[in-house]
Formats: C-alpha cells, sequence, structure tokens
C-alpha cells in the first residue's frame, strides 16, 4: 500500500478494460480520486460498475486521445473535478495484427495515432495541471514489444511503442525544473482481455516463453505504477522499467527449464 497516493488525482487514459482498469482499480485500493478515459461509452460505464461493486468510486470520461480538442476538454475536465491532476497515466493503446508486406498506410498511422501521437497530447494537455501539483507524475504504459524485441505482425505496434520511450527522455528532462517525472513500464505478456483473445494455443506458447513459467496480471503492471507515483520515486525520471517475468532474459528456449 501507498498512503501518499490517498487523495491524489489521477487520470488513465484507456481505463476500461485490460491493464487501464486494473491500474484505475488499485490506485482506487490505494485511496486515490481516480478518472478513466475510453473511447466506447457501454464499456466506460461498465469499468465504473465494476470498480462500484467492489467499493471503489471511479470518474469516467469519453475521450478519443488521438484528437486535441478532446483530450484538452478530458483533462481539463477531470482536473476541475477532482481538485487538480497529480498522476497522468498514459496507457490507450491498440495493438491490431497485420504483415509488414500487408498494411496499409491508414493500418499504420492508425496504431501511431493512438499509442505515439496520443502519449504526446495527453502529457501536453497534463503540464499545466502537473505544474500546479507541484509533485506531477507521468507514467507511460510502452511494452518489450518494439522497444526490446519483436513480434511478427506488429511492426507498426512495436514502432510506436518505441517512440513513446523518445518522447519519455525528451519530456522529462524539459519537465525535471518542474518537478514533474516521467517514466514508463515495458509490460510483457499480461493476461488480459485482449491477449485472451488472441486464444488459448498463444497464450499457452507465450506463458512457456517466461522464465516464471506464467504470464504476468494486470495488478502487476499496477505495482510498478504505484511505485513510480508514489513519493518513493520522487528521484527518479526518464526510467524504464521491465515487467515480464523474465521473458526477455533467455537466449534461446533451452535456457528455460
Amino acid at each position: 500500500m501507498y498512503p501518499d497516493i490517498q487523495g491524489k488525482s489521477i487520470l488513465i487514459t484507456g481505463g476500461s478494460s485490460g491493464i487501464g482498469l486494473g491500474l484505475a482499480l488499485n490506485f482506487a485500493r490505494n485511496g486515490g480520486k481516480v478518472a478513466i478515459t475510453a473511447r466506447n461509452a457501454a464499456r466506460l460505464e461498465a469499468a465504473i460498475t465494476m470498480a462500484s461493486a467492489q467499493g471503489l468510486t471511479i470518474k469516467g470520461y469519453v475521450c478519443d486521445v488521438s484528437i486535441a480538442q478532446q483530450v484538452k476538454e478530458t483533462v481539463a475536465l477531470c482536473a476541475e473535478q477532482n481538485g487538480g491532476l497529480d498522476v497522468l497515466c498514459c496507457n490507450a493503446g491498440v495493438f491490431p495484427s497485420a504483415a509488414l508486406c500487408d498494411m496499409t498506410e491508414s493500418e499504420w498511422d492508425d496504431v501511431h495515432a493512438v499509442n505515439s501521437k496520443g502519449t504526446f497530447l495527453c502529457v501536453q494537455a497534463a503540464i499545466p495541471w502537473l505544474k500546479q501539483a507541484g509533485h506531477g507524475r507521468i507514467i507511460l504504459t510502452s511494452s518489450i514489444t518494439g522497444p526490446v524485441t519483436g513480434y511478427p505482425g506488429w511492426a507498426h505496434y512495436a514502432s510506436s511503442k518505441a517512440s513513446q520511450l523518445g518522447f519519455m527522455r525528451t519530456a522529462a528532462l524539459e519537465l525535471a525544473k518542474d518537478n514533474i517525472t516521467v517514466n514508463a513500464i515495458l509490460p510483457g505478456n499480461i493476461l488480459t482481455e485482449g491477449l485472451a483473445d488472441m486464444g488459448d494455443d498463444y497464450i499457452a506458447t507465450m506463458a512457456k516463453s517466461v522464465p516464471l513459467q506464467r504470464l504476468g496480471s494486470v495488478d502487476d503492471i499496477a505495482a510498478a505504477a504505484l511505485f513510480f507515483a508514489s513519493q518513493a520515486a520522487g528521484y527518479i525520471t526518464g526510467q524504464t522499467l521491465i515487467v515480464d517475468g523474465g521473458q526477455i532474459l533467455p537466449e534461446s528456449s533451452s535456457c528455460i527449464s
């Protein structure tokens, strides 16, 4: 538990399912004033209802993070309703699959619009509020895919996730004078609805590639985010934390017993 999260205003993009919802529930359990965004109103309402059933209060805003005006309005509304903004979690992301030889320009652009451009727009819109907080935290959900590894069909996704880290390093430099830290979490294979949709064979294969012999949970990612948002991480900025059960470590499958 992180008692210093109590009463802090936290905005999590892409928070209606998967890692984003896991972040929201964990921040709320630690006493944060949590708001989430999603493009789908029905899924947003379902997430709020789920949280309520657990005795947790979460606000929700319909927002497409690739549209600048929507982002500005949503961040401002969240800050006004929650008494400011202390923590921004840029989590919204898409990961459709397309072979490089068949990928269309629009498929490439769509992925980068959400994953890369969306990160930029959300951070830019949040800066004035994070400055007012005096101790702002920005946490990006990147991935091992792109920054460290590759996977067939995800050239656009991998590129967008790698771009987040280049953005992070410069943003960390520019915002340090305002006591705003910017860090990224690089999840490996985390068991979410999106991963479940890829089928049991994919899940079993991926679990075998992880030294800990299991996929990660959304709570594993939330633990990293809570640390980055806490006072304990106040002297850490421009850094990445890989949460993958050791997946990137083996030189070959023979290394995994």
